[in-house]
């Protein structure tokens, strides 16, 4: 029995999981992470072949699948300086694996992985047509259609985040108010302290509203302060429902999906924001588009990107 061998590359930790795949079910069989932190891009690659190497003498390998934040260029096989690993730039990650252990290589980045995994083993398994949004540090969108992965012309399809929603507002994806500025983990907490520090005399004494003006307010901070009933978070909260909603109705409209599924603090709040996305989209979606649409928080859950790359693994 051949098994597939997932690379899930990030910023502060990488994993190496090894998987017997199915066509629409994984199993993991092993799994080990390390830190990434202080490391060239050569000790990685390093790390990781010294375990897949391991691996081999358990299981007989047949390919391997590659997750990586973005940018890079899938076909050539090479990342291209992503922004939280510095130094990664050009890196021939599938040459690098595909010469040393002579088995098929494939890479995306995270959004597009996870998309994969989340098509065919998660929440959209069963539709041809499904939008991933990561809705975790940053805001980035994976897109399946007709069952397969659109990437773009040259892996930028799906940046959603670099869509400015106002002229002014949270810092992201290199623009003020930008989708990933509203609706990502980081940006709801600086639009927290922008809100904060503009209305210091309508919230003055609020506990929330002073721990955000001095940057001290996480997002996990925030929504705990909106299921407690604060009028300063819920403010704030509602504001990043309301773009958010502003991007599913676009990404409805275009694509006409079956199913939208979102990860990150969606998924961990997705009964909150739903109670302020779903009117807005009934106002603002095509009907017929959106009659057809199922908006889901993801269902692989936090070890997404193990699935991922080993739905990255089996790519057709």
């Amino acid at each position: 029995m051949k098994y597939s061998i997932g690379l899930d590359i990030g910023g502060t930790k990488c994993a190496v999981c090894v998987g017997q795949c199915g066509p629409d079910a994984v199993e993991i069989k092993s799994r080990e992470e390390f830190p990434t932190a202080g490391k060239t891009w050569q000790e990685v690659l390093g790390i990781y072949a010294e375990r897949i190497e391991a691996l081999r003498k358990t299981y007989e390998i047949a390919n391997i699948g590659i997750s990586c934040g973005g940018p890079l260029d899938s076909k050539s096989g090479l990342i291209l300086s992503p922004p939280n690993l510095p130094g990664w730039d050009g890196v021939p990650v599938v040459k690098y694996f595909a010469d040393r252990f002579g088995v098929p290589v494939h890479v995306q980045n995270d959004a597009n992985a996870c998309a994969l995994a989340e098509a065919k083993y998660g929440a959209g398994r069963g539709a041809r047509n499904v939008v991933f949004m990561t809705f975790g540090t940053g805001l980035g969108a994976g897109i399946v259609v007709d069952g397969r992965l659109y990437a773009g012309t040259n892996d930028n399809a799906g940046e959603i985040g670099h869509i400015r929603l106002a002229p002014h507002g949270p810092h992201g994806y290199n623009k003020d108010g930008s989708a990933e500025g509203f609706c990502s983990g980081a940006g709801i907490a600086r639009l927290a302290g922008i809100r904060a520090r503009e209305e210091q005399m309508a919230y003055a004494g609020s506990e929330s509203a002073e721990k955000a003006r001095a940057d001290a307010l996480t997002t996990k901070d925030i929504f705990g302060y909106v299921r407690a009933g604060d009028p300063f978070c819920t403010r704030v909260f509602r504001e990043s429902a309301e773009k958010l909603a502003t991007i599913l109705a676009y990404t409805i409209d275009i694509l006409n999906p079956e199913v939208i599924v979102l990860g990150g603090v969606f998924m961990r709040n997705a009964e909150l924001f739903m109670e302020v996305v779903g009117p807005i989209l009934q106002r603002e979606a095509l009907p017929g588009a959106l009659a057809v649409c199922r908006i889901v928080p993801a269902g692989i859950g936090e070890n997404v990107g193990d699935y991922a790359a080993l739905a990255v693994a089996n790519m057709e």
